[in-house]
């Protein structure tokens, strides 16, 4: 897609438009996403629903019929560049008075009375689960009555629906196993604005891969909020991980995101066993001390987190490492945030992405706790965090010299067209000269490592 890569600037607040659409539609949609993958995999479901209703994408918001801002609610930033957005798609809409603007995903449902009726900011606005319902919504926004949408569902994991991957390299896709969440973290609100966990039948899953890898697509990332709890008619993730793998060995597997307290030895084994299934994990922590991760209802110890990881690194000791950080949560004391900077010390993670504490309304944190660590003790946690983790990236980068490994080109760089970049299976970012072998977007080619930096691998390709 158009958009800085999720996988690597989470931090930030990503967002894109759909690439414009070669064939000749009546009517255009525009669509930017924020937030986690799974959002960007949402945008992909409702691109499919629009082209079958008659509507074309465009990277123009200012020639669109339709603009959507598919939402996050995790960060308060998030929400604020949300609210931005809808302000510069307003005064455009004043100018053309037949646009519809529409809000998707996680902030629909937490703020719809606000768009439609306080700030009259939006025409439409539709839940995760709810997708469907576009094009119904679309014909009563036409008529000029606000129309909205933000039931949940026990059901609905839009399987029958094939994704519209406009703006994807050719090379990668993301696959959406499951959705909703079931293990209520109190500073979340997945759970309110996804709903319960369900899994999509297998069989679904894997015609949806296997027609990637026809159309010449050589990874997949298999999504879901916790995809260790996976289980569809006794397929378990371990089972349903082996499947695709055996889809092809040039189709790359990757999947996000784990639960410390669900990921099973009969996943690691299953990585362990299939070379095309890449050698990461992505395993939040969030805090380093057993107390705070009991107020966030993690079910997890310090001592669980960290066995776990040890037992990682016994099935696979080349396993690349990454995790979520949290600083400030309610009633953190200055010994509880040194157990997280100690933690991390023991775990050396390869990447992480790191916050500080934002209340959300309507999770339990909320309700139950008060937000009483100062922003400014949250802010210079946060730094002694960040600068940890980087002094980590930077030594786990720089022990790659002199290394090889096998990388999945996947576009030109982004500072230089006489360079490839691409992956590897730690999923470390590669970039290479081209030289003058004939290469192209999704072949494999063996990289030795010559330098590095924090976040970048630099090498040649081997002869």
């Amino acid at each position: 897609m158009l958009v800085k890569d999720i996988r690597e600037e989470r931090q930030g607040e990503a967002y894109a438009p759909f690439a414009a659409d070669p064939n000749n539609y009546g009517k255009k949609f525009y669509i930017e996403s924020y937030g986690c993958q799974m959002n960007f995999s949402d945008s992909e479901i409702v691109a499919s629903i629009l082209q079958g209703e008659g509507y074309g994408a465009t990277r123009n918001f200012e020639e669109a019929n339709l603009v959507l801002l598919n939402t996050c609610s995790i960060r308060e930033k998030a929400e604020q560049t949300v609210r931005n957005r809808l302000q510069a798609f307003r005064k455009v809409k004043d100018q053309k008075p037949g646009m519809m603007i529409g809000v998707l995903g996680c902030m629909a449902e937490r703020l719809k009375a606000k768009f439609l009726e306080e700030e009259k900011l939006v025409d439409i606005v539709v839940g995760p689960d709810a997708y469907r319902s576009l094009p119904g919504l679309i014909s009563e926004a036409e008529g000029g009555q606000k129309t909205v949408n933000v039931l949940l569902s026990r059901e609905e994991t839009y399987a029958d629906i094939s994704p519209v991957r406009l703006d994807s390299n050719g090379v990668t896709a993301f696959v959406s196993i499951m959705r909703g969440c079931n293990n209520m973290c109190t500073f979340c609100v997945v759970p309110f604005t996804r709903g319960r966990e369900r899994s999509r039948d297998a069989e679904s899953i894997l015609q949806e891969c296997q027609d990637l890898f026809d159309r010449g697509f050589k990874e997949v990332t298999l999504l879901g909020q916790n995809v260790d709890s996976y289980w569809e008619k006794d397929v378990t993730f371990a089972l349903l991980l082996e499947k695709v793998a055996l889809i092809s060995p040039l189709l790359r597997v990757r999947f996000s995101t784990s639960h410390p307290k669900d990921i099973t030895d009969d996943v690691l084994e299953t990585m362990a066993k299939y070379e095309n299934i890449c050698k990461y994990i992505h395993l939040p922590v969030q805090s380093g001390n057993t107390r705070i991760l009991q107020l966030m209802n993690r079910t997890y110890t310090r001592e669980w987190y960290l066995n776990k990881v040890k037992r990682i690194r016994e099935y696979m000791p080349d396993c690349g490492l990454s995790t979520d950080v949290i600083s400030g949560f309610c009633g953190e004391t200055e010994e509880e945030h040194q157990d997280t900077l100690s933690l991390m010390e023991l775990c050396r993670f390869d990447m992480a992405y790191m916050f500080s504490y934002s209340e959300r309304p309507g999770t339990l944190a909320a309700r139950r706790y008060t937000d009483d660590v100062p922003e400014d003790v949250k802010k210079r946690r946060l730094e002694e965090i960040i600068k940890l983790q980087n002094n980590h990236s930077r030594e786990s980068y720089k022990n790659d010299i002199g290394k090889e490994f096998e990388v999945l080109i996947e576009a030109n760089s982004k500072r230089s067209d006489l360079h490839w970049s691409g992956r590897n299976s730690q999923n470390k970012m590669v970039v290479f000269p081209k030289g003058e072998r004939e290469l192209k977007k999704g072949d494999y080619v063996r990289v030795k490592i010559s330098d590095a930096t924090s976040a970048t691998l630099l090498g040649s390709i081997m002869a």
